[in-house]
């Protein structure tokens, strides 16, 4: 039995939002090579979120699993998530998605908004049962990906932003 195996696997959404970005992030950051501290980008989206929707309760967390940006309860459960900009959105909308499975898993209906603050724009997500089966499927190939080895890295439009770039490349742009 590997090291991993006697660990019981959590799925958090960041590794649903990585594994639509970028295959060898999700693996990096599932083994706790974690470089998002030094980004000036991801910097920008922690002011973003600390500065943005001040009332509101924020960095909900749920089961040592998720941790949501804020949850509203006026009209029922309404997860809320804060994103800079919707330049990689599909796992954006997978993230908050998986939230969405999640909690219908524990017997909770809920619905979702993604906040891009910066152009003032908001997406409502509702889970469908084909989400479903694609969240199911996500949920599979996480673990297949985490659990061999690192997948080589492709470079994309976005990995100069990436705070993995530097050890996926090295210096080279």
């Amino acid at each position: 039995m590997s090291e991993y195996q006697s660990v019981p696997f959590k799925f958090t959404g960041v590794k649903v939002s990585y594994y639509y970005v970028c295959h060898t992030e999700l693996w990096l950051f599932s083994h706790n090579i974690q470089m998002e501290d030094e980004n000036e980008y991801v910097q920008i989206g922690r002011e973003l979120h600390e500065e943005r929707y001040s009332r509101e309760k924020k960095d909900v967390a749920i089961d040592e699993t998720i941790s949501l940006d804020f949850v509203e309860t006026k009209n029922g459960i309404v997860i809320h998530e804060i994103k800079k900009a919707p330049s990689i959105e599909i796992s954006h909308r997978m993230q908050l998605l998986y939230y969405l499975y999640y909690f219908k898993t524990k017997g909770m209906n809920a619905t979702g908004v993604i906040n891009y603050p910066l152009i003032s724009r908001k997406e409502e997500i509702i889970l469908t049962l084909e989400d479903e089966i694609e969240i199911e499927k996500t949920l599979d190939h996480i673990r297949i990906i985490v659990e061999g080895k690192m997948p080589q890295p492709i470079r994309k439009k976005f990995c100069p932003k990436c705070s993995y770039f530097e050890f996926c490349f090295g210096s080279v742009i």
